[in-house]
């Protein structure tokens, strides 16, 4: 069959698509096709999306869209048909982003691809990359290559053989594409165009539903219509762990809980509800199913391809099947002697009795409702001499309003941010600071605490007065804990800007070892990456977060020091959204500048380090 594209002219945006075909090769007819489709009925109707709720499962065992436009995708990794390893973070350039669930063998699927690859040309010059997805169980590796090949398929073509990305995106059909914005929130679903249906197929299309989407994304419009049916192949859904009653609370998913999320839930915390007991997970099971199926809990925001952290909190993908497949199995308890040992979440000091507390220089009052902006607060420690921390702990007054607290310190009147040295933070799933015996942190005589405050109304007025507890060390410390700051103070946010680049960096001027990185940005900020620049040439990144989330201020501690040689050069790359795509932002049409306010921003690179011991 030989295809011939025409297309309109006389309009600055992209030209839509006439899909005249003339026949060279005779086809099968359509109704032929739709027979031979209705034949494979038996084997391409499996479903059973591990996300599903109760109240989508009939419509997606009918091979209906589920729609899931609004709704933001979790950062995904998986080999390409080369086996390189591709992210949807790494398409962070792009203004957006059309991901396209296909297959090899579906003809629908096939009939389209010429339209696609007209579609990726004609708008990759407005800030639009296409990606393929293909999550057939049918299709390997190898067939995937060679339908890229014989199609001259010139996006990547991802192979989803676990059908991760199709359970986070719901796809049901090859071919369904998704529109995601900057901040990856879906919005378009559905077909391509109105070209075929189950009972016709049109010369020409009449609708370009996928390309009018774009158009409209692109002039900063709404979608007009953001969710259609998609037509095509059902995607056969992979069994996962749903043995009837072998999975259960009591062997499995209490361990599951206890160790990756009743750190933060359990009461009198800022979590919203506790899970500790079975009762309490089984009434929140299907929170707790969409949650972490879309990887919005726990928290954890690295790429995982990067570095090797002690605090990390992700779950492993075996944990999350586990989890599904116990509430999709209706949370069988089990037998108590199964239980692990009850875990008891004190409200001690976890660091043992501090050498010196400080408060808050008074109580705060948190409102009822609405948003609270970050509150900044001062402290004098009247400290007369330098003192060395070998273990700091911040601890909430009132927890359940207190969403994080980060403490530093800076030099008696200072009002310059830049001047600013964490000490310690504590925010859900936190651990407090404890340095390596022979090591520790200095505060200088005289130094003032500056305590940053996230608070998150409860529907009731709160107080809340936090404090901060410091043990010293003994001894100076034979090896100081230090603390860098890559900083860029001097950058302005274009309004409406999505993608604004800031770079700041930091040299080594000894072999050190990196103990841990925190990134710092506001309500702007889009991602931020490490990477180490060695003396040799070679470059490597230490810690990517492709989602910055300003709610979410992780200090990354790596699994062991990362020693770096001396002259080694630490640059630190940020993006910032400033767009109406970003639904933080407070203001869009603003220029933004540095500044203390969460209105306005700060690009910085926080590192923890030691001194390297001579080798």
């Amino acid at each position: 069959m030989a295809r011939t594209i025409r297309l309109e002219s006389g309009t600055a945006k992209p030209p839509r698509f006439s899909t005249r075909i003339i026949m060279t090769t005779r086809l099968p007819t359509w109704p032929s096709l739709l027979i031979a489709l209705l034949a494979l009925a038996p084997v391409i109707t499996s479903l059973g999306l591990a996300e599903d709720t109760s109240s989508k499962k009939s419509d997606e065992k009918a091979g209906k869209t589920s729609n899931r436009v609004g709704q933001t995708v979790s950062n995904f990794i998986l080999p390409d048909h080369t086996g390189k390893q591709t992210a949807l973070a790494d398409l962070k350039d792009a203004r957006f982003v059309v991901a396209v669930f296909m297959g090899t063998r579906c003809p629908i699927g096939n009939a389209y691809v010429p339209t696609l690859l007209d579609l990726q040309k004609a708008y990759a010059g407005k800030g639009v990359r296409f990606i393929g997805i293909n999550p057939n169980l049918s299709d390997s590796t190898e067939d995937i290559s060679t339908h890229v090949e014989k199609f001259k398929v010139t996006f990547p073509v991802l192979v989803d053989s676990e059908q991760r990305a199709a359970d986070l995106f719901g796809a049901q059909r090859t071919p369904e594409v998704f529109v995601l914005d900057a901040r990856r929130t879906i919005r378009y679903q559905g077909r391509i165009d109105d070209r075929f249906g189950y009972l016709y197929k049109r010369e020409k299309s009449r609708k370009q539903e996928l390309q009018e989407a774009l158009d409209q994304l692109l002039d900063g419009k709404p979608v007009a219509v953001a969710s259609t049916e998609a037509v095509g192949c059902l995607i056969t859904r992979k069994e996962r762990l749903k043995e009837q009653g072998t999975i259960t609370y009591a062997r499995h998913v209490s361990r599951i809980l206890q160790q990756k999320c009743a750190e933060c839930h359990h009461k009198n915390t800022a979590a919203p509800f506790s899970l500790v007991s079975y009762d309490e997970a089984k009434n929140w099971s299907s929170t707790i199913k969409e949650a972490v199926v879309q990887r919005r809990m726990p928290p954890w925001h690295a790429d995982p391809r990067y570095g090797h952290f002690s605090n990390n909190m992700r779950l492993t993908q075996k944990e999350i099947d586990t989890l599904v497949a116990w509430i999709d199995n209706g949370t069988p308890m089990g037998e108590t002697c199964d239980l692990p040992p009850k875990k008891e979440y004190g409200d001690g000091w976890v660091i043992g009795k501090p050498d010196a507390v400080f408060k808050m220089p008074r109580k705060y009052t948190v409102k009822a409702r609405g948003t609270v902006r970050y509150q900044y607060f001062v402290t004098k420690t009247n400290f007369q001499e330098d003192v060395w921390v070998q273990a700091a702990e911040a601890r909430p007054g009132n927890r359940s309003v207190v969403h994080h607290i980060i403490v530093y310190f800076r030099p008696a009147g200072s009002r310059r941010t830049r001047r600013l040295k964490s000490i310690v933070g504590t925010a859900p799933g936190e651990d407090p600071e404890i340095w390596p015996l022979g090591t520790g942190k200095k505060i200088p005589a005289g130094s003032e605490l500056v305590w940053q405050l996230h608070y998150t109304p409860t529907g009731k007025v709160e107080t809340d007065r936090s404090e901060v507890g410091l043990i010293f060390c003994k001894k100076p410390p034979r090896r100081p804990v230090r603390g860098k700051a890559a900083i860029n103070a001097r950058f302005q946010i274009p309004p409406g800007a999505s993608n604004h680049r800031v770079v700041s960096s930091t040299r080594f001027s000894r072999d050190a070892e990196l103990i841990s990185l925190m990134p710092h940005m506001h309500l702007r900020g889009k991602d931020f990456l490490y990477r180490a620049l060695y003396p040799d040439g070679k470059k490597e990144v230490l810690l990517s977060v492709p989602g910055y989330d300003f709610n979410w201020q992780h200090r990354y501690r790596f699994a062991k020091p990362f020693r770096v040689p001396a002259g080694t050069k630490i640059e630190c790359i940020a993006h910032f959204d400033n767009s109406t795509d970003n639904p933080a932002n407070p203001d869009p049409k603003k220029a933004v500048r540095w500044g203390d306010q969460t209105w306005q921003e700060m690009m910085i690179g926080f590192i923890n380090y030691i001194d390297a011991p001579v080798r």
